[in-house]
């Protein structure tokens, strides 16, 4: 597959369960699945997962699905994407957004929550605004139906 992807141009539309997908867009999906999928096996073994400044490709990927997460519900986008302030692994601070609601907090958690992995309120985020607590509530940067987070409490660290 890696071999497949690096001769791929970045730009080819790939057939997938949503919509079409750049390959780009693929290779990012394929990270975000895997990574998501590993917290699981981390929380089960009770293991604290330590992550790299490269989970920013799924933080990017959180961003880009911010408008899709609601049209996947059948509902209108309700503003502007909420400011995201996140601490990246390294303590790098990234931007992104411009709306006056605000999501701030570690970089890893917010992957947690637009994975599903977690529910936002077993997260220290801090979120301010209508628009980034409806967001938070129902985040889902992957493709196929709309799916609710896990409960709270349903999804940590054993």
């Amino acid at each position: 597959v890696a071999a497949s992807f690096g001769q791929a141009d970045p730009k080819l539309r790939l057939k997938w369960v949503g919509p079409d997908m750049s390959a780009i867009s693929s290779i990012t999906a394929r990270l975000m699945e895997t990574w998501a999928h590993a917290q699981a096996v981390y929380d089960v073994l009770g293991v604290e997962r330590v992550d790299s400044d490269r989970i920013g490709n799924i933080v990017r990927l959180g961003v880009n699905t911010y408008g899709w997460t609601f049209k996947n519900r059948g509902e209108d986008v309700p503003g502007p994407m909420p400011r995201l302030r996140l601490t990246a692994p390294s303590s790098a601070i990234w931007d992104y957004g411009e709306g006056e609601d605000l999501i701030e907090g570690s970089a890893s958690e917010f992957c947690q929550v637009v994975t599903q992995c977690r529910n936002i309120a077993d997260t220290g985020l801090s979120v301010s605004g209508p628009v980034a607590t409806n967001w938070m509530a129902v985040a889902q940067c992957f493709a196929g139906p709309a799916q609710d987070p896990p409960p709270k409490g349903a999804r940590h660290r054993a």
